[in-house]
């Protein structure tokens, strides 16, 4: 049968849209980052306990004394592990995108439930939606929104949008059509038939759609990171890249506790606002308590003005000390013609470890030169997309022009290239030192048995990947016999020290330079037919115009240069100094190099 080019035709209209519709996705951008921005400025300006302290009276008042003490302790947690900020981002992500979702989500459920055709049509739209895998409505969202927020935020809400639809449909499905009927016998209208008596009674079935919603976006967190979206998604996505089990385990409680108090707010909330969730939680207490009389203080809530009036003054005092109150820090303005005086730049990488170094590197550089520098860690095809799009200044580990070429073509046209800074690189299998008789890519014929079959990679979207797999096999006879196992860089080179300690063979995808071979005895198989190619030099890609925008940091980029031993002693000192603590690392060795900083950044 000959293949559908279904991926073809969509691959045509998503650059039919973006040609026709670009004004109209640069105008939702707009609308959504101010959006989000606005909400994370509000979350993000109050002192962390005291905010915690408005939460945790909303919580009080809802669920009881208990659910308010237990509140404060989870954020006060989420505080502890430094994650507040990067909590209070994911917040405003889920705030946002629930309430554009809701905006969507009940009219049309409003709509499905008078109409059946309308529900009939909907019903497989929603199926589609709900299933069809969330990462995959990031590819158009990046290329349409570029990456940041936006993208991971209209995902969200795609993926979001059919419970919210359902549930709505189904609360006013439910309502019992006698009342209706009494309703109209009446003379009421039909809106007010809907506002006062479908949606009162609906309204439990709708909170229920409310708070799907709103777990289905906490879900989208960490897909949303690997485009640049943040929050504490995006410390997950840092702790998977780098293999950290620490962050990853303390970005992921903090999202626990961020989905519980949803969960149980929208829920009571939910049963707040409707009368017969009013009468069946007064019921309830009433049962409780003449059962447990002490039960009766954990779960005393407050009346609604005090509870009011305790939020209002946690955020006066909040709203003082956030807005009013600052942070005492000094201003990192440098003085002198290159100073940066605070102009913001974005640096963008792929968590290679060249790339890392030298992001860190640039980063301290130019905040000693008085920038404003955000760093962000994406994909290879993120990245690059960033980078054409305008949302990622420049990155300093374009692998040109083998590794990297795929990107290079789709985007050459809207990217600068600053030149290369290191080079000749090589791709090159390795083996440990200590498994004898492979030492070229041609005895791996036949051996794939002490290897169990397979060759550990990296990640898919690595220009080294595809080579591999689409020459390399090919010309040396692999193809069936062994399997690259896709991955991460950290964790080929986790699998490369777990068999290494143990003395068992793996055959790995590595580069040079790189610090694996000062930290391991290892052996590079030779490639006698070239497979591999010529070496690739190491560049500095920026976005279109930025080196004429900027051009003291154009000019550096430009004749930035190190040698191998100054890259791989970099390298050395980042692994040392320990993750999350990169830039201090840089630190230590820019100080153990005295004249380096002057000399590639001079004033």
């Amino acid at each position: 049968m000959p293949r559908l080019p279904l991926g073809q035709w969509v691959d045509s209209s998503v650059d039919w849209l973006q040609a026709q519709f670009s004004w109209l996705f640069d105008a939702v951008t707009t609308g959504v980052t101010g959006l989000y921005d606005g909400i994370d400025a509000v979350l993000s300006a109050p002192q962390p306990l005291l905010f915690a302290g408005i939460l945790a009276v909303v919580a009080w008042w809802l669920r009881g004394l208990a659910a308010g003490a237990l509140a404060f302790a989870g954020f006060a947690l989420v505080d502890s592990v430094q994650l507040w900020d990067e909590a209070m981002a994911t917040l405003s992500l889920v705030l946002v995108s629930t309430l554009v979702t809701l905006v969507i989500a009940v009219p049309l459920g409003i709509w499905a439930a008078r109409s059946k055709t309308v529900s009939a049509v909907l019903r497989p739209v929603l199926d589609f939606m709900q299933t069809m895998p969330a990462m995959v409505y990031l590819i158009p969202g990046i290329i349409f929104f570029g990456v940041g927020v936006v993208p991971g935020i209209i995902a969200t809400i795609v993926f979001a949008l059919p419970p919210g639809v359902r549930m709505t449909e189904l609360g006013i499905r439910q309502v019992d059509g006698e009342l209706v009927e009494a309703a109209e016998a009446f003379g009421t209208t039909p809106r007010n038939t809907l506002l006062r008596v479908q949606l009162p009674l609906a309204l439990p079935t709708i909170m229920a759609g409310v708070n799907q919603v709103i777990m289905l976006g906490l879900s989208m967190v960490v897909i949303a990171g690997m485009v640049g979206g943040g929050g504490l998604g995006g410390a997950v996505y840092r702790a998977i890249g780098n293999v950290d089990i620490g962050l990853g385990f303390e970005a992921g409680v903090s999202i626990v506790v961020l989905a519980m108090y949803l969960d149980r707010m929208t829920g009571a909330l939910g049963r707040q606002v409707s009368p017969l969730g009013r009468r069946a939680v007064a019921k309830a207490r009433a049962a409780l308590g003449a059962k447990r009389p002490g039960a009766k203080l954990w779960t005393h809530r407050p009346q609604p003005v005090t509870a009011l009036v305790g939020v209002v003054v946690l955020a006066l005092a909040a709203g003082g000390m956030g807005f009013l109150g600052g942070t005492g820090a000094s201003s990192t303005t440098a003085s002198g013609p290159n100073g940066g005086h605070g102009k913001k730049v974005s640096i963008g990488y792929i968590p290679w470890d060249e790339g890392i170094a030298s992001t860190y590197l640039w980063k301290e550089l130019l905040e000693r030169r008085g920038y404003e520098v955000e760093t962000k860690q994406l994909e290879a095809g993120a990245l690059y997309t960033g980078l054409a799009g305008g949302q990622v200044d420049f990155q300093t580990d374009a692998w040109l022009p083998v590794t990297h070429a795929q990107y290079w073509e789709k985007y050459r046209n809207k990217l600068e290239d600053l030149g290369s800074w290191y080079g000749p690189t090589s791709l090159e299998l390795s083996v440990p030192s200590y498994v004898k008789g492979v030492d070229s890519l041609a005895d791996l014929k036949g051996k794939a048995g002490r290897f169990k079959g397979r060759i550990v990679g990296i990640e898919p979207s690595a220009g080294m990947m595809g080579l591999l797999k689409d020459k390399v096999l090919k010309d040396y006879g692999l193809e069936g016999e062994y399997k690259v196992v896709d991955g991460s860089t950290p964790g080929m080179l986790a699998e490369l020290k777990r068999a290494y300690d143990r003395k068992e063979p793996v055959v790995v995808t590595l580069w040079s330079p790189h610090w694996a071979y000062s930290a391991h005895d290892l052996k590079k198989l030779k490639d006698p037919k070239g497979s591999w190619g010529e070496g690739d030099g190491v560049h500095t890609l920026a976005r279109k115009g930025f080196a004429a925008e900027n051009p003291e940091v154009g000019t550096w980029l430009k004749d930035f240069k190190l040698s191998e031993k100054q890259l791989t002693d970099l390298e050395a000192v980042i692994q040392e100094t320990g993750k999350g603590k990169e830039q201090q690392a840089v630190r230590t060795w820019l100080d153990r190099n005295p004249g380096l900083a002057e000399k590639l950044a001079p004033q």
